[in-house]
Parts: structure tokens; sequence; C-alpha cells
């Protein structure tokens, strides 16, 4: 459903995540470094008409083109000057075919809208540690004369474990007065829930206007709502000007006393009479937070939880059910000839290795002893020194032990994988073919089900999209119901390759349903889940049925 696409010769766009009224946030692949990113898409004509770069003139266009990529690059070094776990980071900045890119950390998690939509009102531990956490990173941020302007629920990230993450400086203001912002002068920029009256009123804002969104956070956590509402963004706006709150003990009386004190005047109407700053407000916070405990940690639930870290502070990881502590490596048989595990994994391990024919036992204990040092290299990540290891094993074991030998498939598995990594398909997809023809069994036999999958993959890499499909299918009719999560990957590519295809009813009616047997396995907040969501908000606009959209679990 998303055109293949490459930023700044190295980010690969996978899928859009996020839109608004000057460009759109993509999930991305940092293929130079092998990690998620997100990339932010800013469109230059429409920054010009915000900014005042309307001129008729080309020359002014000009002009104010080059000012409005110097005033970007600048903001981006303010952002990316910010050094704070609460805070994404800033990986890269550029400009490429008229639009600016900003390239950030990608945060796995729930955002704090679904976590109070699934679970609001939250205890007051769990809405204090929240708070605490968003302090910290508002301190860090205001430090450099900035102000975040648009605090919202949505713009938080929960991790797993239960740090929280601020999002989205992009409409952030530098308090230089120096520095041209990118921001409207005169226009109120920000969310009408959570914006205090300054900024309402388009008057000047600084890091109190920041922590009257907090107070609204913190309300919105305590009580289930925020502490406005109206029947449109304009009387909305009204009351946060006008109203004052309803204290949050009327509405829930066990919040504590100091709490309420605290988001009242977090809520005052002017910000000489809220708090001086985030450092103070996570000091009025400290004494609510819960303490450490001595006891491990345990695992983790399926709603993230902000005040792990307050009860658990630098603790390990919990390991996953029924996992064992790891074992201690050992020399033999080198690391690479480890047991295949069902997987939805994209870098699955090796197969086991069967044993060897007493007649060619001799030659697969040398190629074995000659395989140790690429088992160093995959550990140690050197790809391109795997491929020409990999290479020159295969040649010497396809000649030694012949094509079929255990030995030799395990090295052409590595070989194909780290083809795959590398994102050279038209290679891997021949690897792969190699493997399933050679598998034990014949190609349709279940050892080569792994190997076509992986082959399909490539197809679908290199515009193949009928053939893939076809494929895809056909697996999906004899893979093992033991491995549910492969066959849920499965049905996932091909109803996006009907997509792809033009078929976009039997797309919707098959990812819908898809949708439904994840959220009943999963809930509401598993990745997949949302990603199957976007994927159906896509696909809606070009329907040419009336079927309503499913409500959210």
């Amino acid at each position: 459903m998303t055109v293949a696409r490459v930023i700044g010769g190295r980010y690969h766009l996978t899928e859009k995540i996020g839109h608004g009224g000057m460009g759109q946030v993509w999930a991305g692949h940092d293929e130079r470094l092998a990690r998620p990113v997100a990339v932010k898409l800013l469109r230059t004509d429409l920054l010009l008409a915000a900014t005042g770069g309307t001129d008729p003139t080309t020359t002014e266009r000009l002009r104010h083109g080059d000012d409005l990529r110097r005033r970007f690059l600048r903001e981006c070094r303010t952002t990316a000057a910010l050094d704070h776990p609460g805070l994404v980071t800033v990986f890269d900045a550029g400009e490429e075919g008229g639009e600016l890119y900003l390239v950030m950390q990608r945060v796995p998690g729930v955002s704090l809208a679904d976590l109070i939509a699934e679970d609001a009102p939250f205890p007051v531990e769990r809405a204090v540690a929240v708070a605490a956490q968003l302090c910290a990173a508002l301190a860090a941020v205001h430090a450099v004369q900035v102000v975040h302007r648009d605090l919202k629920p949505s713009n938080v990230m929960v991790r797993e474990d239960g740090r929280t993450v601020l999002l989205d400086l992009g409409i952030a203001t530098a308090l230089d007065p120096e520095a041209t912002r990118l921001t409207l002068t005169g226009v109120p920029i920000g969310s009408p829930s959570y914006m205090a009256p300054e900024q309402a009123l388009s008057a000047a804002v600084d890091p109190r206007s920041d922590l009257y969104a907090l107070g609204c956070l913190l309300h919105e956590m305590l009580a289930g709502e925020g502490p406005f509402r109206a029947p449109t963004a304009l009387g909305l706006l009204r009351r946060h000007v006008d109203d004052p709150p309803v204290p949050l003990r009327e509405l829930r009386p066990e919040v504590p006393a100091a709490l309420e004190r605290l988001v009242l005047d977090l809520l005052a109407k002017r910000p000489e009479d809220r708090p001086a700053d985030a450092q103070e407000v996570y000091g009025r916070l400290l004494p609510l937070l819960p303490a450490a405990v001595s006891t491990p940690q345990p695992r983790y639930g399926p709603l993230p939880d902000p005040a792990r870290p307050y009860r658990h502070p630098l603790q390990p990881q919990p390991r996953a059910a029924g996992t064992a502590p790891a074992a201690p490596p050992r020399a033999e048989p080198p690391p690479f000839l480890m047991a295949a595990v069902p997987h939805p994994d994209p870098n699955p391990p090796v197969p086991s290795v069967p044993s060897v024919p007493p007649a060619l036992a001799g030659a697969a204990e040398d190629f074995a002893a000659a395989c140790a040092r690429l088992s160093d290299l995959v550990d140690a990540g050197r790809r391109a020194e795997v491929l020409d290891l990999a290479a020159r094993l295969l040649a010497r074991g396809r000649s030694e032990l012949g094509d079929g030998a255990a030995l030799v498939r395990t090295v052409r598995t590595i070989y194909a994988r780290t083809l795959l990594q590398e994102r050279r398909h038209h290679e891997a997809l021949a690897e792969y073919r190699l493997l399933a023809a050679t598998a034990e069994g014949g190609p349709h036999g279940r050892r080569a089900l792994e190997p076509r999958f992986r082959a399909a993959e490539c197809l679908e890499q290199l515009g193949g999209g009928a053939e893939a499909l076809a494929e895809y299918q056909a697996l999906l009719a004899v893979w093992p119901e033991a491995e549910p999560e492969r066959l849920l990957d499965l049905r996932e590519r091909i109803g996006v390759l009907l997509a792809s295809l033009g078929e976009t009813e039997a797309a919707w009616s098959w990812l819908l349903q898809l949708l439904f047997d994840r959220e009943r396995r999963e809930g509401p907040h598993h990745p997949a889940v949302r990603r199957l969501r976007q994927t159906l908000d896509t696909l809606q606009p070009h329907r040419t049925t009336a079927t309503p959209w499913p409500p959210r679990a």
C-alpha cells in the first residue's frame, strides 16, 4: 500500500504513521545502521505559505525558501541538542525532492492517549508517575530555552517497561528572540483541550504554558476527562480562558489534597500564578511517587505501568514466561549451528544440523572447523565479511559435500539471510530457491517452507506482487497450525498484497477479519493490531462500498 522510497540515500520509508497540515510522519528503516526510525516529511510549499513566503516574484520565493531551510535546520539543531531518556532522539535532518525531512528515534510502546482510553481514571500513583517523568523531560526542554507548546496524550509514548517519552517537538518554539520561528506569529498553535489561556489568546508563551498542559493531563488521568469540555474548539478555548476548573476531590474524593492543590495551581489562568518551573512541580510530586521495592520486577502486563520505573529502578528486564537463564557459550559445536525455532523474526536462526554420513565425516569436520570463523563474523555483525567468507565456503562445500549436505545448507542459509539483510533481493531469491529445492522432503516438504517464505519476501520486494501473493497463499494452506504467529503474518501479507494489486474490497474483508482475530488474541494495543488499523484506515477512502468502519475495542 505504500510506495517504496528512500530518503537521504539511507532511510527506507515503510508505512505512514501520522500526518498533519504541513507534512507526514513515516515509519522507516535506517539501512546503514539497521535500526528503525521515524521520518517527518515537511512540505516546503505549505511551510512557505504558513511563514509568509507568498511573494509572487521568483526571487522573493527563493529568498524565503532559503530562509525557511536555514530556520528549519537551526530548530533541528536545537532539538538534536536535547539529550534525555524522556525525549525522542534526533538522528538526522535534510532536504530532498522539495521536502524537508527530520529523522528521529522510533519509540515502541502505547500512546498515553490509548492508555487513558483503556484504563482511565488511573490509580493515583500511576498518574503521578506519568507526570513526574514528563516533568523530567520538560525540564530538559525548557533548559535550552524551548517550549513544547503541544503537550497532549497522543504526544506521549509509554514504553513496555513504563518509561514515558515525550514526542513531537515539531511546533516547539525557541525563546531566543533572534531565532525566527517556523510557526506563524499571531495564530494559536497546539491542541485546544490542553492549551494554556495565553496560548489560546495568541499571546507570548513560556515554559509555564507547558505546565498548564501538564495540569490538563493530570486532571484527565485522574478524573477520566479533561478539566473543560465544549462542543466546539472555540468554545473549549473560551472555557480555558474564562472558567475555573472543578477541583479533583469533588470528582474523586480519594485524590490526595496536595495533588488536587498542585493541579489547580498548574491550571491557574495567569502564568505567574502557576509553579515556577518543571523542577518545582517534580518536587511537589515526589512525596506521592511509589517507593522502590527490593523484590525483582514481575513480567510485563498487557498494559505498561508508568509507576514501574520508580518501583524497580534500573532493574534488569524480566525474562519472558517459560524461558530459562542463558547457558554459558560452548566451544563446540560452533554457535551458528543452532536449532531453528518457529519465528516471526525477520532474522531467523540457522537450522540445526543432522548427523553426517560416515563417508563424509572427515570432510565435514574439516568444513565445520573452517566455518568457525563465519560464526564469529555473524556474531560481530560484520556482514560484508560474512558474505565474502560464506561465498568461498559454499564453493568449497559444494565440491566436497554436495548441495544437500547439512553443513552446506547451514552456510547457504547464513549467506541468503545476510543478502536479505543487505537488501540484495535478486541474489537472496536465488539462494532461497536453491535451499527450497534441495530441502529434505523436496520443495513441498516441511523443511522447504521457510526458504519458500523468504523467497516470496524477495519477490515482493522486487515488484513481483502477483507471484509473491500466490506463494503466500500456497504457504498459508500448508503451514503448521503449531506456528500461529507465522500464520497471522502470512494472512497480513496476503491482505496487503491484494490491496497493492488493486483488489481493494477483497483486501478490506481479508484484513478486517484478521484484525478481529488478532484483537481477540492480543488486545487492542498490540503493535500488529495498531498496524492493521492503520492499513484499513488507508484502504477506507478507496472502497466502493459503505461498510462501516469497526469500533475500537
